[in-house]
C-alpha cells in the first residue's frame, strides 16, 4: 500500500535509498539533482545541486552523515547530509558514472 508520494523532481527519479536509521530518504534524478527527504513526513529537506547531467545513483554512508552520488557528468560527489554542502567531487572518469555504493 502506498503511504507517501515525494514530489519535487522535474524529471525521472533513478534511485531511492533510506538512511541507515530510517529517518531520511535520498533520491537521484535526471533533473541533475539529488534530494533529501524526511521519511516520516515526506518533507523535502535539501536539494543537492552541482551535477551537470543525469544523477543516476545516491547512497548514504554507514553513519548516514554523507551521501555519495554518481552521475552522467562523469563525476561522483560526496555531500554533507546535515548541511547539503558538496564536500568532494571525484573527477577523471572517461564515461558516465552509473552507480554509487
Amino acid at each position: 500500500q502506498q503511504t507517501m508520494v515525494l514530489t519535487g523532481h522535474d524529471d525521472a527519479v533513478t534511485s531511492v535509498s533510506f538512511s541507515n536509521d530510517g529517518k531520511l530518504v535520498a533520491t537521484a534524478s535526471w533533473d541533475h539533482t539529488a534530494r533529501l527527504w524526511c521519511a516520516e513526513s515526506g518533507a523535502q529537506l535539501r536539494i543537492l545541486r552541482g551535477h551537470t547531467d543525469y544523477v543516476q545513483s545516491a547512497v548514504f554512508s554507514n553513519t548516514s552523515t554523507r551521501l555519495l552520488t554518481a552521475a552522467y557528468d562523469r563525476t561522483a560527489r560526496v555531500w554533507d547530509v546535515a548541511s547539503g554542502d558538496e564536500l568532494l567531487c571525484l573527477r577523471g572518469h572517461t564515461s558516465h558514472v552509473k552507480s554509487a555504493s
